[in-house]
């Protein structure tokens, strides 16, 4: 009966799920390929995710969750049925699972609402749909001991957002969430490139330069690296190559890098003294995509002069978190969010 029990992280460059038993079976593009005219779905998640740049007129490859929350409510319901459906081996008899999904902390009730709807339209047992901060989630996940009278301090950079908090005896006491993350590091490389370098690219392309050459601190013992990158010439309009260096991305990303560590440093400012000692002797701990930029841990550091740590296996924190509240179904009683109330 309680095998089909999940966590879901709905992130909004990636979609995973855990199931009770079993750990993260799906870890997909949050990516769906919709027929324009007749909004039949023809693919979803890598699969779709393949098609982007390269589809004909009629089909339109979206991202139904932006910064976030929930952008297309119809698209979402379906893309998180074909997860469901897709953790589990066809049966006859099958009950509907208890699922934990995950929010960014500032979002508001109406797109809690959205999300707890779109999952009950998926699938998900009623009444039984926790919505959980992800902060609170990634910390879980990341191995921080939430519960303890004591301050812990989780930044997760997702693809739509960045969420920080402060989390003590199982609740948020302080947190900043900002809708500056991956995709405008995407943004800011697509920028550079044809301000700097005449050229149009992809995003896939921009998310390719972020993954190989972006560095958030650069100091003596930074490798310099270069790649060529395709695109299509502003001028001639056909297509041409160019090479980008870390430095490149460094100076193009360094702003919307800013931004997040400037969150960070807002979050300390709102934080009793006493949870700041704490902070001060545990550090602070980087999950999600963002966590795997080069020396952004040093950056952070320098920018707060705080000891930061990059959690084991960041891109997973938080589905990662939903799994443990799964298994352990007491804790979801303990969690309560910023203003006191379960989340």
């Amino acid at each position: 009966m309680f095998g089909r029990d999940m966590g879901i992280d709905l992130g909004t460059a990636n979609t995973l799920v855990y199931v009770k038993g079993k750990g993260i079976v799906i870890n997909e593009p949050s990516v769906v390929a919709v027929d324009t005219l007749t909004r039949e779905i023809w693919a979803i998640g890598s699969e779709a995710e393949e098609m982007i740049g390269r589809t004909p007129v009629n089909l339109n490859v979206i991202r139904p969750v932006r910064n976030g929350v929930i952008s297309d409510f119809d698209i979402t319901e379906a893309m998180l049925k074909f997860y469901i459906d897709s953790a589990f081996t066809k049966s006859f008899f099958k009950t509907k699972p208890r699922v934990v999904i995950c929010v960014p902390s500032g979002v508001t009730e109406v797109e809690k609402h959205a999300v707890i709807e779109a999952a009950l339209g998926a699938g998900a047992r009623e009444k039984h749909v926790l919505i959980v901060d992800e902060p609170m989630a990634a910390a879980i996940g990341a191995g921080m001991d939430v519960f303890e009278a004591g301050g812990n301090m989780i930044l997760d950079i997702g693809g739509g957002t960045s969420e920080v908090a402060i989390i003590s005896m199982g609740g948020i006491v302080s947190n900043k969430s900002v809708r500056v993350a991956g995709d405008d590091i995407d943004a800011a490389i697509k920028a550079m490139v044809r301000r700097d370098h005449n050229i149009i690219i992809g995003e896939k392309t921009a998310e390719n330069i972020k993954k190989s050459l972006a560095c958030a601190y650069i100091d003596e013992n930074t490798k310099s690296k270069e790649m060529d990158v395709k695109g299509r010439d502003l001028v001639s309009g056909l297509p041409k190559s160019v090479k980008i260096t870390t430095k490149d991305v460094h100076d193009a990303i360094a702003e919307t890098l800013s931004e997040i560590t400037d969150a960070v440093k807002m979050t300390l400012e709102n934080t009793p003294p006493e949870l700041s000692a704490d902070i001060i002797q545990n550090g602070i701990y980087i999950a999600g995509g963002g966590a795997l930029i080069e020396n952004f841990d040093k950056l952070l550091s320098q920018r707060t002069n705080m000891p930061v740590h990059i959690a084991n296996d960041p891109l997973t924190c938080v589905a990662a978190g939903t799994g443990i509240i799964i298994e352990n179904p007491e804790l979801a009683e303990m969690i309560t969010s910023a203003d006191g109330s379960l989340t």
